[in-house]
Parts: C-alpha cells; structure tokens; sequence
C-alpha cells in the first residue's frame, strides 16, 4: 500500500506516536558477529557490524499495532551495532523507515542514531582480543611465500568461530595475545590503552502519521539533553511518558503544539479537502534526481515496474521513495514496499513481482556488484550519482515537456535548479528552538508593541538557543535569528511539498477527469461482484482509450492494466454498497468542483493546463504552522522512584520501565478518536482494501493476499521459504489471470466481428497485454536466478539451452528438423522452420540491433505467433540439468507441478490467432513461398502459361516476381509485408493457347508459419471466361502454423476471401439468376455497407482491412454485382456467363452517342457532370494498359467511384439510361424506382468517409 493511504486510514490510534524504542549493544550477551551483513572477515573488527538489540520499548504492546521486535531491530540499525574510536567521525545520523501491519496499515519510524562511550570491560577485552587476532591472521596471510587461497579461505571460519567465543574470554587469554604489537594509527585498529571505544545506539519513534519534523526535533532534543552537561528541567522519562500517552495526534485541519526537552514541537495535519500529510521534503527528491529523471521515475512507478533504489544514505532511500508513493495519489501502491532492504533481506531481490525497495550502497561498491535476477524492467535508481535506469521501451508520461516546464517553475520560485545534481547539505541533528512560543510576541515586535518585560524574555529565549547548542555547538552559539532560518526553511520545503503534489494531482485529474463514464457496474450486490470478480470488466478501457489524445494512449494502455489502476476502479465500484475510500472520496470531490469549469469537452484534443490552486493549497498549511490550534498537556514529574532518572552526560539513561510501560491516565485526550476514525461498522469493513472480505478479494489480487510485509521482514529460513513458495502461487495465479484475460479480450471482439472483415482488438490493447506477457515471463524466468547473462533473464536461459545443444548435436542435423524443414531461397540462403533454437537463430540474425531483453520479447512475439510458446518453453525447460546449474532450489522453474499448470495456461493461448511478431517487427527481412494451385483437371495448362504474382500486404508489396517456366511456386524474400491482402496474378504470354483455370494461390510465411490462401475460381487467359490475363485476388489467413494438435482448433473466424469459383458460377448461369430473390439482394447490399460505416466508426488502430470489405466475398463490389444482374435478359440461350461491364460499357456509349446527336430530348436523362464523370471514369478504365478482364474492370469501376465519391450518383444514371428496359426484365431491381432511391441513399451514407485504395486496385488508372 502506499504512503497516501496509510497517511489517511492508518491512525490506529488517537496518539500521536504508538511506541518508544533503543536499540543498541547488549552487554550481557557480548559481541555477536551479524553473519547476515555480508561483511568479509578481511575486514578489522572494528569496521564489522555486530548484531544490535532491542534494549527497551515502550508500551510492551498496543492492541492495533502489536510490536514486532525483530523487524523494527532490523530497521532501526539495518547495518547492525557500528564501532567507533575517537579518531573516527561520531556524527549522529538521522533516518525513518516505514513498516506495515498484516491488515496493510502502516506505521512511520523515526531513528535518531548516536555514538556512546563503551564502559563494559568485557566488551573493550572483546573487541581487543578480535583484533589482534585479526592482525596475527593478516600477518600470516601476507607473509606465507605464495597467497594461495587455502590460507584465506582457512581464515574465515576460524575467524568466525572466535568470534562466537568472544564473550567467554577472560584476562589470562588477552595476555598470551598482548604479544602481538597493533599497527599504530593505521585505519580500523584499536588499543584500549591509547583508544576510547564508541558503539552506536538508536533511539526511535514509531508513530501512526509520517511526522517528520516533529519526531526528529524531539529524538534530536532527547539526545542533545543527554550530551549536556546540565541535566534536562525532568528526568526524561517525562518526555518520553508525554510523548507516548499525553500527545495526541492532531485533529484533521489543525496543528498541535506539544513539548520537547529544549523546547516546542509543532505538528499539523491536512483537513479531509486537502491532499494527504506528506512531510518528505520532495524538494530534496527532486533536487538530488532532477525533473526529467523524477518524471522518469514516476512513470515507472505508475506503470507498476520493479524500482530499486541505490543510496548510501537510508534517509535519502527513504525521501525518494515516500516522494514516488506520495505523487501517487489519488492511487495508491499495492506492492512490495520497503524502501530499506538490509543485507538479510536482500534475497527479496528475487522477488517476481513489481516492487518499490531500497538497498544501502557500501562504501566502494558500484551496481555491477549487486546480483539482480530481473533488470529487464527493473527501473534502477543511483541516488547519489543522480542517474535513473528506466527499462526499455518505456512509454512517454502523458504532456511530458509541459509536466517538466511546469515543475521547473515551481522549484525555481523555491530556489532549486530544475536539472538537479545538487546534495542538499547533509540534514544535522542539532537542537531546533522553536520560535512558535513567541509568536504573539514577534507579532507586536512587528507592530513595535513590545515593553520591556517582553524584550526580556526575547533575550533569555536568545541564550537558551545558546545553551542548546550544547558540546561544540555552543562555541558559536544560535542566534534567534538563526532559529527563524530553520523555521522559515521547514515552511518552504512544506510549501514546495504542496505545490509539487498540487501539479501532479492536477495532472491526474485531467487524464481522469471523466473517468465514472468508463466505470461499469454490472453486479446487482457486493457479493454477487466479488464472485465473479475474475470474469468481469469494471472498467471500459477501449471506449476510455479512444476519447484519449493520440500522444497519451501508449502510457495510459499499459497503465489501465496495472494494480493499481485496478484497484482504484474495485474501489469505485464497491463504493456503490460502503463508503468510498478516504483518497478516493478525496479525489471525486476534487472532479466535481472542477467541472464546472470544465469547459473543454474534447478530451482527444484538449490543451495541457497549468495547475491554479498552487498557491492556495499552500495557504493553509502555512498558516496552521504559523500558530498552532491545540497545544498539548506539558511534560510532568512522574511517580519515580527515588534516585531514578540520574544525569550522566553522553549516556542515554536506563529507563524505568513501570512508569513508562502503560500511561497513568492524564490525558484528555485518552478517549477521543479522531474524526477520521469515527466510522460506523460497514465502513470500516468496507474502506479498507483489505478489509473487504478479504477471503474474496484474494481471488483477484494475488499480491495482496501473500505479501504481508511482516513475513517480507523475518530473515529466518522458514520465513523465507514461505515468502518464495507464495512468490511461485503468485506467478501461477498472475499468470491464469493475464492468459484468462487475453483470451477474453481477443474472443469477446471476435464474435462480435463475425463476419466482419479482420477480427482484432485494438492493435494498442493488443501490444499492451503481450507487453505484460514479455514482463510475465521475464519474472518468472528472473525467480531464483543464480547465474545469467545480460539483462534478460529468459534470453540468458535460452543462450545456455542453445550451447548445451551445441554440444550435444552435430550442425549437420538436428533434432525436430528435417530436410523438408529446410529450403534454398533462390539468393542462396537457408531457410528455417519449426524448432525453438532456429527461431532463435532467425532472431539473432534480424538486423534491428535488438538488446538481449528486445531480442527476448521478439522471441516471444514470434512463438506467440506461431502458437508454438507453451511447446518452445517446454523444450527449454526439459533440460533438468541445466536448470539445476541456473537456479536456486526454491525457483518457480524447479516447482515441477506449478510448472506443468503454467505451461497450460500458455497452451491456451492457441487457440487464438496473434500478428504480434509480424506487426511489431516491421523492417525486418522475411522469405516467402509462392504456389499457384491449378484447377486439377486442367493442370497441365500451367505449361503454356508465363505467370508472375504480386503480393501486397499492410507495409507494402513485393514487387512483381516472375515465376519460372514449368513450376509452380517460387520463393523470395524481401522486406516484412505485414498481414497480406490482396495477391495480383498475371501472365505475359497473351497467346489464344496461353490459359489456365487458376483454383487459387498459397502464399506461406516462412518464419511465422502463416498461411494465405487467395481464391481465385476463374481463367486466365485470352478467349476465355471475361478474357482477363490479371487478377486481383483478396486473402485469408487459412493456418495459424504451429504445433498440429493445437492449430486444429482455433476460435478466431476464417477472413473473408475473394469470391469463390461457386460464387461465380451462381451469379453467371442463367437459371440462378432469374431466381435470386430480391429481398435477398438488398439485404447484402444494406450489409455491405453497413460494414463499411462500421469499418470508420472504430478507433483508427482497430479497423480491418478496408480492401476485403470492398471487394472480398460479401463485399460492396459483389453486392452491388448481384444488384446489377437481377433482372438481367440475355437473347442468347447457351451463353455460359454475363458480366455488368457489358452492360455499363453499353450504357455509356449510348450516353456519349445520344450526346452527339442531341437525342437526349426524348429521355429523362440530363447532361450535366455525373453523366459526363461517368463516361470519363468508363473509358479511362477501357483504355488502361492492364488486362484485368471484364470482372476487374467493374471492380476498379466500384473502387474509384466509392473513392471518389460519386458511385451514388452513377447508379440513377444507369437506371434512367434508355438501354436498361432493353436489357432488364420488368421485375429487375434497377427498374424499380424505390429501390434505386434506397440504393442511392446507402451509397451515399459512404460519401462522408474517406477511402483510401490499395495500390494493387488501382495501378495503372491515373483518375
């Protein structure tokens, strides 16, 4: 969950912190070596982590937030106990860390780490002893002849096992080591006699809220009384006794005042109008990141990518990832969120999920070092060297550049460079005064209102902030002015803090603004939707997308599929029987007081707006900063002991325990809950994403089910294990989930089509669900990954599947190919087919300059394709061997029952159809095999022709390929033609003896395995059929390719093709005709162009191929063919076919000859432009050079004019022609009045679009 969320909903309790917490060195147990710190033994003790402890916490427990002591160890010193000499620096170092409870709330700690003097002899005897043991192991080592590894591989247990020895060394052991001299004043020794020994300790805050400031200036007031010489006004315990059970947290809309050792503490919380509290200085983000790589940053973090963090500081870790969760809103993230991983944990790296974690760089170290199974999306974050490594092909955040300039503006009104680069000056400790006490009195200083009585109190306050300095601060002392620059500071960087969200959240409300119209209720009750969670859409992201402006829908697509996304949408649905959730409510209300203003009704070409409530969203922290509401009961004299509470300066005091460990019920407070909390039954079950019958949610969002982040923090190996088994349910769940999905996707638009034309989704939609695939598989392959190469965790396993082949196989033959597997182009080149390593090969050798991740997801789009990615990766993974040498035990690879149900769900996916390699790959070199397939009892014509093919597909065509003499298939390659359409077949040989009776023409792809087959029916060749020597065939997708069990079956629709030789000979012989019925006919017309109006309603990016809804079968041209012949005479009784050109030829001359002779009196027919663009478009197509037939010819007729605009007008000149009484019975179609006008209409519905026409249609017409 994110920082947002918890902010709002996780106020456990009406306290302002849950529990006080040290950490540090148990003398009673001794030194213990951290073996979980993946230090090396080289190092000298004194630089080595040891395991720290939780000394003391106070409550021992609270009922909504029980204390995990382990997790909040780990987090306090996630490096373990430092030593420390006083040669070194002993700066005390501030960091915060975030922990959730199972029920997904979270809790803020504020660690405040210091350095204190070691007085436990054991200890200094301890560490003497480690180090001069170390020393004589160095010496050794370095002095033996040849450093052979023996000898340091020898050191390390022996040095590890006295280690556990440490503590049960007494004097007499010292004394037989004092005989080795230490190495003076070099780095990392130590001397008890001439070194003091320091050991850090951690004081720590755990509170509800993220307040930031006023937790550090307490544990920086609480430290700096126990470094003063003069002991604090009360024992500490009454701070700490204040803190915990008299403070309460701050009314929504209001800050509180409560008391620190030195001084006041104000803290503030946002009203429920107002972005959720959020005090991380984003300033100090974006300063060490810069704009364009924060950006960057975020829209990995939106598109639910894996991010790691990479910093040697834990509280720059910390801002950067707060930072990202809190520019979330109004969404919220649903991953693995810990944004400090220690060394004991680091095998979350593993994690197959996206995540947002943190790790600490050591001293010296470099990325290249760190052992990371998944980079293929991982968005890697240099904090320190201001670099941010975005995965590949990672969309662009919608209005970018204006986003960017828009920031910049804001950091440049704070004084911060917008390129970023800068360090902020380390965050110090020091004591704060806060000036907030006298904030009457300066106002009447302002106004010159002060007597002398208060001009006194303004000098003392001066040298309390003199005396707070403390130790060396005091030296220079804190002027009163000094203290209102820190204040004034805090107030800007909360004011920065608002304005940055305010352009986000603005930025979020303009992308979905309208976002409630998508929203699909489709449940009658809570009950009956989260039942049917799996199998329903809340959200109509197709009809979202295609309102959305063409530059966002990359980023918006793949974002509609995130968790978070989804998430957000579930909550709006559920909101319909509960209460909305507090950020969502937050956000709705925010839409609703903008529309009004919402004038810009067209979301696809709206302009970018700048944010305009910066500067009054600010206001109102500003002012609640600048005088408190409430001020809390002071700190008070306890009911201590006698002698407790003593002062030792640079010693933190051993508390007692009783008065600390419940409170002694002063609070007025006690019994309040806050106004966020006082929900009513339903809403509590309701608003809480996981309190939402939780048995059913996880149904639907695996992550949330098993990645309880109390788990994540247990290093022990029980823990571990179960974290990585439900890591592996995980990946089968997602993996149901995304296969379920696509194949809903890819049917539900399917049998909607039928009959269509091209049956497919938006190609977006399309790309952005195999884009989650790749991501999928990549994850899944990264889980327990222990050796790779490159980037990519899949290619890495299939380059070592493919040298373990190598070896095991001669290249003479191999297994799964065979000769007829294998073919010669004619320029020489092998071609291959079929097995997982030759589709390797092939996209090794494709010339894109692909990285090992792009050459991975092209390997996975072209299996997709060929439906071969369920069988390819069980090859892969029938090598057991090589599986073992690549994986850790505990991998998904290695769960042989999981792994069989994954493939499974992969198999399904055959049962589709997916263009995803040919569409995406687009410039790459693909062969093709040609064959024509004559009629069979005419197959010996083909001898005496002279055939050459022209293929045409989406991207282009392949020239004219002449086929050789006595064959009948050729093969070539040439650039990606995309899916194919139409196939222009043509002969030279234009002899009365050259003729052949074409059935159809094959065309194979031989890398993707498709097959087209392009009907054709008909003769080529003079003297026969309509006389044509070329034809223009449309085609169909026929094979999928792929394995043979799985390509029998297949759900996607066959495409419609050119009519078919049946079809031809219904419409040519004379029985038929007199019985086609009329209805029958106008029906297929009205249908034809229904398709067509369709075709341009759909997004641009869904349409299907324009040219087989013109001249495929049940196409405008054929249609409009059987509207043309009904009714059609014919004097000769043994005529085999009729054909319309005749007609039309014949029309148009009796035109031009009436014309001539001013005969045009006796006709209803008027000369004017339509007549005269009909007699033109007539005889251009007469006179083209092609020989295209009769049939090819009324086909470019019905082409050009529907492109053009004027066939609507063409057909009532036909009708109305003198010649049609003649040639048509008194029952045809086009001598009915009615029926023309309806014809008319139809077409001219098609005017309003734009056609654009293959060039195979229309060569060789220039109109």
């Amino acid at each position: 969950m994110s920082g947002t969320a918890a902010t709002i909903g996780s106020a456990s309790s009406c306290r302002f912190a849950h529990y006080f917490v040290v950490c540090g060195l148990d003398a009673e147990t001794g030194l213990e070596p951290d073996d979980g710190a993946g230090e090396s033994f080289e190092q000298s003790p004194i630089r080595r982590s040891f395991k720290s402890k939780v000394l003391v916490h106070y409550p021992e427990n609270t009922d909504r937030n029980p204390f995990n002591k382990d997790a909040v160890n780990m987090l306090c010193m996630p490096r373990g106990l430092s030593f420390r000499t006083q040669a070194d620096r002993l700066d005390p170092q501030f960091h915060s860390f975030t922990i959730s409870s199972d029920d997904g709330t979270r809790s803020y700690g504020f660690v405040h780490t210091f350095y204190e003097e070691v007085i436990s002899p054991q200890i200094i005897t301890a560490m003497q002893t480690l180090y001069q043991m170390h020393h004589v192991e160095h010496q050794s080592s370095s002095s033996a002849s040849s450093p052979s590894s023996t000898s340091s591989s020898a050191s390390s247990p022996s040095t590890s096992s006295m280690d556990s020895l440490v503590s049960s060394l007494d004097e007499s052991d010292v004394e037989s080591l004092a005989g080795v001299s230490g190495c003076l004043n070099c780095a990392g020794s130590f001397d008890p006699t001439r070194d003091t020994l320091y050991v850090s300790k951690a004081l720590c805050l755990l509170t509800p809220l993220p307040f930031l400031q006023a937790s550090r200036q307490f544990l920086s007031q609480l430290h700096q009384a126990v470094t003063s010489h003069t002991a604090p006004p009360l024992p500490l315990e009454s701070y700490i006794h204040n803190i915990l059970y008299e403070v309460p947290l701050p009314p929504p809309g209001r800050s509180l005042r409560f008391h620190g050792v030195q001084g006041p503490i104000v803290c503030q919380r946002p009203g429920p109008d107002e972005l959720p509290l959020g005090e991380y200085p984003l300033g100090e983000a974006f300063s060490l990141l810069g704009v364009d790589n924060m950006v960057q940053l975020l829209t990995c973090a939106f598109l639910e990518t894996q991010v790691l963090l990479y910093s040697h500081d834990y509280q720059r870790l910390m801002t950067v990832a707060e930072g990202i969760t809190t520019l979330l809103f109004p969404f919220q993230w649903q991953h693995i969120y810990l944004p400090i991983v220690s060394t004991p944990l680091h095998h979350l790296l593993d994690a197959p999920v996206p995540f947002l974690m943190g790790i600490q760089r050591r001293d010296g170290a470099q990325q290249s070092s760190l052992h990371l199974p998944h980079e293929a999306n991982l968005c890697f974050v240099d904090i320190d060297n201001h670099c941010v490594e975005a995965p590949e092909d990672l969309p662009v955040f919608p209005d970018q550049t204006e986003l960017i300039q828009e920031l910049s503006e804001v950091l440049l009104r704070f004084g911060l460079p917008p390129q970023g680069g800068v360090i902020t000056k380390p965050t110090t400790t020091s004591p704060r005064v806060s000036s907030l006490v006298l904030e009457d009195l300066m106002e009447d200083r302002r106004n010159g209102n002060l007597g002398g009585e208060e001009l006194a109190v303004l000098e003392r306050l001066q040298a309390l902030a003199r005396r707070c300095g403390g130790g060396k601060m005091s030296d220079d002392g804190k002027t009163l002015g000094h203290v209102f620059e820190e204040e004034e500071e805090e107030l800007k960087a909360a004011k920065l803090n608002i304005q940055l969200r305010e352009v986000f959240a603005g930025r979020f409300a303009a992308m979905f603004g309208r976002y409630e119209d998508f929203v699909i209720h489709s449940a009658l009750d809570l009950d009956s939707w989260l039942n049917n969670r799996e199998g329903t859409f809340s959200f109509d992201k197709g009809s979202f997308l295609a309102v959305q402006p063409a530059t966002h829908l990359r980023f918006l697509s793949r974002f509609l599929e995130t968790s978070m996304f989804s998430s957000f949408v579930d909550g709006k649905v559920i909101s319909r029987w509960a209460d909305r959730e507090p950020l969502q409510q937050l956000f709705d209300n925010r839409l609703e007081k903008e529309r009004p203003y919402d004038t810009d009704k067209d979301s696809q070409n709206c302009h970018y707006r700048k944010c305009t409530t910066l500067f009054e969203s600010a206001q109102a922290t500003e002012r609640r900063l600048l005088k408190a509401d409430h001020t809390a009961i002071h700190p008070h004299l306890l009911d201590m002991r006698i002698g407790q509470g003593r002062h030792q300066p640079g010693y933190f005091p051993k508390l007692q325990a009783d008065v600390l460990a419940q409170g002694q019920n002063t609070n007025k407070w006690s019994g309040r809950v806050t106004a966020s909390r006082r929900t009513d039954p339903k809403r509590s079950a309701m608003t809480d994403p996981s309190g939402v019958d939780n048995e059913q949610r996880q149904k639907h969002t695996f992550v949330r089910k098993n990645l309880r982040q109390s788990k994540l923090l247990d290093p022990s190996p029980q823990a571990i294990t179960q974290t990585h088994r439900e890591f592996v349910d995980g990946l089968l769940s997602e993996c149901r989930l995304k296969t379920k999905r696509m194949l809903m996707e890819r049917m539900g638009k399917e049998s909607v089509e039928l009959g269509q034309g091209e049956a497919s989704i938006t190609g977006l939609q399309e790309n952005t669900l195999i884009h989650g695939l790749c991501d999928l598989l990549e994850r899944t392959w990264g889980h327990g990954l222990q050796l790779k190469q490159g980037k990519s965790a899949l290619w890495s396993h299939l380059l070592h599947f493919q040298a373990a082949q190598g070896k095991t196989e001669t290249p003479a033959e191999s297994p799964g190919s065979n000769g007829s597997d294998q073919r010669m182009f004619d320029d020489g080149a092998l071609l291959l087919r079929g097995s997982l390593i030759q589709d390797m090969r092939f996209i090794q050798t494709m010339s894109e300059g692909l990285s090992e991740v792009g050459q991975a997801r092209a390997w996975i789009h072209l299996a997709l394709e060929k439906k071969m990615l369920s069988q390819h990766l069980k090859e892969l993974l029938t090598n057991q061997e090589l599986l073992r040498q690549l994986y850790k035990p505990h991998a998904f690879l290695l769960c042989e029952e999981e792994r069989e149900q994954f493939l499974f769900h992969l198999l399904s996916l055959n049962t589709v159809d997916y263009l995803c390699f040919t569409r995406v790959f687009t410039s790459i070199s693909i062969p093709y095999r040609v064959v024509i397939i004559p009629m069979k009892k005419l197959s010996i014509a083909m001898a005496t022709v002279n055939p050459w093919v022209c293929v045409s597909g989406e991207l282009g065509d392949s020239g004219v390929r002449q086929i050789p003499k006595n064959t009948q298939e050729i093969f070539f390659q040439c650039k990606n033609l995309g899916r194919l359409s139409t196939l222009q077949l043509g002969q030279e040989n234009s002899g009365l003896l050259a003729k052949c009776l074409i059935d159809c023409v094959m065309v194979y792809n031989e890398i993707t395995g498709h097959t087209y087959k392009f009907p054709c029916g008909r003769w080529l060749g003079k003297g026969v059929g309509d006389g044509s020597l070329e034809r223009v065939l449309i085609g169909q997708l026929v094979s999928p390719g792929g394995e043979e069990d799985a390509g029998r079956w297949t759900g996607t629709p066959p495409e419609l093709a050119s009519p078919s030789q049946s079809v031809r000979t219904v419409l040519g012989s004379l029985g038929s005709r007199s019985r086609m019925l009329s209805t029958e006919v106008q029906e297929d017309m009205r249908e034809a162009a229904n398709n067509l109006v369709k075709h341009f309603h759909k997004p641009e990016q869904e349409r299907g191929n324009l040219t087989v809804l013109l001249c495929g079968e049940g196409g405008l041209v054929l249609s409009l063919e059987k509207f043309l012949l009904h009714g059609f005479k014919s004097n000769r009784l043994f005529q085999r076919n009729v054909f319309v050109w005749d007609f039309i030829e014949k029309a148009v001359v009796s035109m031009e000859t009436a014309d001539q002779m001013g005969d045009l009196h006796g006709s209803t027919l008027t000369k004017g432009p339509p007549c005269d663009s009909l007699c033109h478009y007539v005889n251009a197509i007469n006179a083209s050079p092609r020989n295209i037939g009769k049939e090819g010819k009324f086909q470019l007729f019905v082409c050009l004019g529907i492109r053009d605009r004027l066939l609507s007008q063409w057909l009532p000149l036909l009708a109305e022609c003198p010649l049609t009484p003649r040639t048509y019975e008194e029952g045809a179609l086009l001598r009915d009045r009615a029926a023309v006008h309806s014809l008319f209409r139809i077409l001219h519905t098609l005017n309003e679009f734009t056609i654009t026409l293959e060039m195979a249609l229309v060569k060789g017409v220039d109109l």
